[in-house]
C-alpha cells in the first residue's frame, strides 16, 4: 500500500463498479501527509481512495501525473456585490473568477442590496444566486443590532453559514449599506453602535450557537485620526495611514475578545492587518477561548512601501499596514494562530478607483488571485502545501462545520478537488480576470503554482484556466444551528 490509502473493500469487488471520474497517479495532499494515489468519484462523492489500481468502468479517467490533489479550496470572505452594483460585479462572474482560481466553495458576504438581515431575504439570495453559481457556496447573516437582534435566531435556523458584524461603520438607513467615508454632516445614516449595542449583538449570535465574525476597526478612532489628517495637503500613504492606525484594529479586536469571553461566543476576526491583533489573539487561545483570525494576501505580500508604485488600488479596508505587521501575519501562520486566509475579494471600478486616497472606495478584487498568491508562497518556502491545505480547505470547513462535507477528501463526502501544478508560471493581468470588477494590487506580479483543474462535486468546472461547465452551484448549509 506504500503510503497511501487502501481500498476498503477487496480489490476484486470492484470488478463490476462503473467509476464518473478517476483521478489517476497525482500527488494527494491533506493536511497531514502527501502520498501517491487515485481518487475514485461516483454520484458527485468520493468512492474510494487508493494507491493501488482499483477495477472497473470509468466515464472518464484524469492523468494527474507531476500534479497535486487537494480537497477543494474555500474563499469564506466574498463581496459578489449581487445584487445592488451589477457594474462592480455579479454572482455568475465572482464565481466563475472562483472556479479559474481553484476554489469550490466561496462564502457570500451578507452587505448585498437587499442585506441579509432576515429570513426573507436569506432565501430570496438564496434563489438570486443558485441560477448563477460556478461553484458551490453559503451566505453570510449581517447584524444590525437592535435592528434585526430579534432575526437571528431564525437567520440561525434557515442556514446562514455565520454572522458579519461591522463594527466602526455607519449604514444607511434605507439599504443598510456600508458608509465608507462617514462624516456628521451625512443625512439618512444610522451612526455606528454604541459597546452596549454591540454586546447585545454578542449575546444574540452566542444563543444561535454560530460564529460571529467582525470587521474590527474602532471608529471614534477613525474619525478622530482621519479628522486631525483631513487637514494634511499633498497627503502621502504613510499619512493616510495615521487616519486609521493600529490601535484602531487593536482596541476593537481587545473589546471583541472580551466582549466574547464575557457572552460565551465564539469569535472570528476578519482580515486582521495589525501585530497588534495577532498578539492578543495569541494571548486569547492560549487562555483556551475559541477566538479565531483570518488574513489575506494583500496583508501578507504588499506593505506601505508598495503604494509609491501600486497607488490606490491597493487602498483596502483596514488599510495595508507596515513590513512588521506583514512579518507578524506570517509568523501567526506558521505558529497556527491564524486559521484561514481568504480573498476579501471587494471589486470597484477602474473610474471609482482613480482619485484621492480620502475618498475612493476602499477594496480589490481577489478571489481569483488568492489561490496562486498562496502557492507562490509555497514556491518561495513561506509555507508548505499540507499548510496551504489547512489554511484554505480543511481549517474554514471545520471552523465554520461544513467538515468532512467539504473541505476533506474522505470517502462519502462531496467530490470536490483542486488539481494544482506547482511548476507552472503565470503573469496575473487585470484584463484576463473573470471577473466584472479587474481592479487588482497584484496586476503584472509573476508568481509560481497554479489551479489547473476545479471539480465540484465530481464535476469539472474549469481545466487549465478554461471554464467547462455552466453554473450548478448549490447553497452549503452547516451541520449546526440554535
Amino acid at each position: 500500500m506504500g503510503q497511501g490509502i487502501g481500498p476498503t473493500r477487496p480489490i476484486e469487488s470492484y470488478k463490476r463498479m462503473k467509476w464518473d471520474n478517476i483521478i489517476l497517479n497525482g500527488t494527494i495532499v491533506t493536511p497531514e501527509k502527501s502520498f501517491n494515489g487515485n481518487v475514485y468519484i461516483k454520484n458527485e462523492k468520493i468512492a474510494a481512495i487508493s494507491s493501488e489500481y482499483l477495477p472497473g468502468e470509468t466515464a472518464h479517467t484524469t492523468d494527474a501525473t507531476g500534479l497535486h490533489v487537494l480537497p477543494g479550496l474555500i474563499d469564506t470572505h466574498v463581496h459578489s456585490r449581487d445584487g445592488g452594483a451589477p457594474e462592480k460585479e455579479d454572482f455568475f462572474h465572482s464565481t466563475q473568477a472562483a472556479a479559474v482560481g481553484g476554489l469550490t466553495t466561496i462564502f457570500e458576504m451578507p452587505n448585498t442590496i437587499p442585506a441579509i438581515s432576515d429570513v426573507e431575504k436569506f432565501k430570496n439570495q438564496i434563489k438570486n444566486l443558485t441560477p448563477k453559481a460556478h461553484v458551490d457556496f453559503a451566505i453570510w447573516g449581517l447584524c444590525l443590532g437592535r435592528l434585526n437582534n430579534k432575526d437571528l435566531a431564525a437567520l440561525a435556523n434557515a442556514g446562514v453559514i455565520a454572522f458579519k458584524y461591522f463594527w466602526g461603520y455607519a449604514i444607511t438607513k434605507d439599504s443598510h449599506q456600508l458608509i465608507y467615508n462617514y462624516g456628521k454632516k451625512s443625512t439618512n445614516v444610522i451612526p455606528a453602535l454604541r459597546d452596549g449595542e454591540i454586546y447585545e449583538i454578542f449575546e444574540e449570535v452566542a444563543k444561535t450557537g454560530k460564529l460571529l465574525a467582525i470587521h474590527a476597526e474602532n471608529s471614534e478612532l477613525i474619525e478622530l485620526f482621519s479628522t486631525r489628517m483631513q487637514k494634511t495637503s499633498d497627503l502621502t500613504y504613510k499619512e493616510f495611514l495615521k487616519s486609521r492606525p493600529n490601535i484602531a484594529e487593536e482596541t476593537a479586536v481587545q473589546t471583541a475578545i472580551s466582549f466574547a469571553k464575557n457572552s460565551g461566543l465564539n469569535l472570528h476576526i476578519l482580515h486582521a492587518s495589525t501585530r497588534e491583533a495577532i498578539e492578543l489573539v495569541r494571548t486569547a487561545q492560549k487562555q483556551g477561548y475559541p477566538i479565531t483570525v483570518e488574513t489575506c494576501p494583500h496583508y501578507l505580500f504588499l506593505d506601505d512601501e508598495d503604494f509609491n508604485e501600486l497607488g490606490p488600488k491597493m487602498k483596502v479596508y483596514p488599510l495595508i499596514k507596515c513590513s512588521a505587521d506583514q512579518e507578524m501575519l506570517w509568523n501567526g501562520i506558521n505558529e497556527g494562530i491564524i486559521s484561514l486566509v481568504c480573498s476579501d475579494h471587494a471589486p470597484h471600478t477602474k473610474k471609482e478607483k482613480e482619485g484621492a486616497l480620502w475618498e475612493i472606495p476602499a477594496g480589490m478584487c481577489g478571489v481569483e488571485t488568492l489561490v496562486p498568491m498562496m502557492l507562490h508562497a509555497v514556491n518561495t518556502g513561506r509555507i508548505s502545501l499540507n499548510q496551504l491545505v489547512s489554511l484554505l480547505s480543511k481549517n474554514p470547513a471545520q471552523l465554520f462545520r461544513i467538515y468532512p462535507q467539504k473541505g476533506s477528501l474522505q470517502v462519502g463526502t462531496d467530490a470536490d478537488i483542486t488539481l494544482i501544478d506547482m511548476n507552472k508560471k503565470f503573469t496575473i493581468r487585470e484584463n484576463e480576470l473573470h471577473s466584472i470588477g479587474k481592479i487588482t494590487a497584484f496586476d503584472g506580479m509573476t508568481v509560481q503554482g497554479m489551479p489547473v483543474g476545479t471539480i465540484v462535486r465530481g464535476n469539472y468546472v474549469m481545466r487549465e484556466g478554461t471554464l467547462v461547465s455552466k453554473p450548478f452551484g448549490k447553497i452549503v448549509i452547516s451541520n449546526h444551528g440554535a
